[in-house]
């Protein structure tokens, strides 16, 4: 389909790239003489909503900045260099966050982002704060695909901390090797920002995690690759289930769901990813009370696992194996308020059937939600022990774990192990 001129234009071109996707909608809007309320009844909402849409410099629902984008036909490439983070430069001297007043050289902003790592994940959060509001120069550190492998390993191995100061030299690098415009690079810079939203994620982040998910499902779109648009996508449900969003969560699952099935299956790798999006959906329908649907979802992720190795190899994005399907059913059944049909679903599941020390030990956090869901301390006190063992951030960097562990300790001190828990939790910097 040819493009209309008015998107070659100097005008659209200036918006693009200043960074303005509402002001693109505007301009399409009014190049087809359409009122706000048009474009308001064709999106379902209301013209003053329209109109701030229009006007605002920050995306706050990308949503609906996507359908309205698309009613008023601002092409695909458009847009996403709209949204774009501006592509990093090298520059001699990079001002330092803690001296407003001082230029530091690049290595040197490194030197001090690396010393943050002891200071606990706030001064980390910070620095991936930073790096999404203004992209760094890239790092020249190595080849992209080796070091978001060794991300990866970070992430589960639950070692959050050297995750968090890995990010942004990552997401500076995946920038860079994004503007080659060559779809692998741009699906490899939306896994930099789904692996970024789960971290965000797990440390009760949710709005950078709202953010970076965004961002993933920005790029997969322009790769065109379905499973980075799953991995993202998947991401971003997570995080609107913890916005209290859980239907449209599970209206973005079913279409990503949907999306992967039509590849057909044909390879592992497809496979994973749908049992993985229908684990996913179980629990969001779960936690929305779908009672049938929670059910029905987790058996034909079941099934969709049931060929698949118990070992995935590495590098997979979806790294699923029956186990995992049933540590879900774990969750699905706490989710609908039954404790012993969770406990029933894990009583056979051991650590040494996931191969990551993150699934080990959301093991043992699942299986203590649902002891301390029965009202039993000395098994819930167990499960988090064991799941510390494996990854202490689990137990450590979660904010629904951390709390079982605060009421556990307020409840039932005497217990035995959970002055140990209480130790662990306190050794979280903040």
């Amino acid at each position: 389909m040819p493009v209309d001129p008015l998107w070659n234009s100097t005008k659209a071109r200036e918006l693009a790239a200043q960074r303005r996707p509402g002001a693109l909608i505007r301009l399409g809007r009014e190049h087809r003489a359409w009122t706000l309320a048009a474009l308001g009844d064709r999106l379902g909402c209301s013209p003053a909503t329209v109109s701030r849409l229009e006007r605002s410099t920050r995306v706050v629902d990308l949503t609906l900045v996507h359908r309205a984008a698309l009613e008023v036909g601002v092409p695909r490439h458009v847009l996403v260099s709209s949204l774009a983070p501006p592509t990093p430069t090298v520059s001699t001297a990079t001002r330092v966050t803690a001296s407003p007043h001082a230029e530091e050289d690049p290595m040197r902003r490194r030197t001090l982002l690396t010393a943050t790592a002891a200071a606990g994940p706030a001064a980390l959060l910070l620095g991936v704060d930073e790096a999404l509001a203004d992209t760094p120069a890239p790092t020249g550190t190595g080849p992209l695909d080796a070091r978001l492998a060794a991300a990866r390993d970070l992430y589960d191995k639950g070692t959050h901390a050297p995750l968090l100061a890995a990010l942004p030299g990552l997401i500076a690098d995946g920038h860079a090797a994004a503007s080659s415009r060559r779809e692998l690079d741009q699906a490899r810079l939306s896994s930099v920002y789904s692996l970024a939203a789960a971290v965000l994620s797990k440390l009760g982040s949710y709005e950078q995690a709202r953010l970076t998910a965004d961002r993933a499902r920005t790029w997969a779109e322009v790769s065109g690759s379905p499973l980075a648009s799953a991995a993202a996508v998947r991401e971003l449900a997570i995080v609107l289930r913890h916005q209290d969003r859980g239907e449209e969560a599970q209206r973005l699952m079913s279409a990503a769901a949907s999306g992967v099935q039509a590849t057909g299956l044909r390879t592992d790798a497809s496979a994973s990813a749908y049992a993985q999006m229908l684990c996913t959906l179980a629990y969001t329908a779960a936690r929305g009370g779908h009672r049938a649907e929670a059910l029905a979802m987790t058996e034909e992720a079941r099934r969709a696992a049931s060929r698949l190795p118990q070992t995935a190899p590495p590098g997979r994005l979806f790294p699923i194996n029956p186990a995992t399907v049933d540590l879900y059913a774990v969750g699905v059944h706490w989710a609908l308020g039954d404790a012993g049909a969770a406990l029933e679903a894990g009583k056979n599941l051991r650590p040494a059937q996931f191969p990551t020390a993150e699934r080990k030990a959301r093991l043992g956090t699942d299986m203590a939600r649902a002891w301390w869901a029965w009202n039993r301390p000395e098994q819930t006190t167990q499960a988090l022990l064991s799941a510390h063992r494996a990854s202490p951030a689990e137990v450590r960097d979660r904010p629904a774990i951390r709390s079982i562990v605060h009421e556990l300790a307020e409840r039932h001190p005497r217990t035995t192990g959970v002055r140990e828990l209480q130790a662990a939790v306190r050794q979280r910097s903040s």
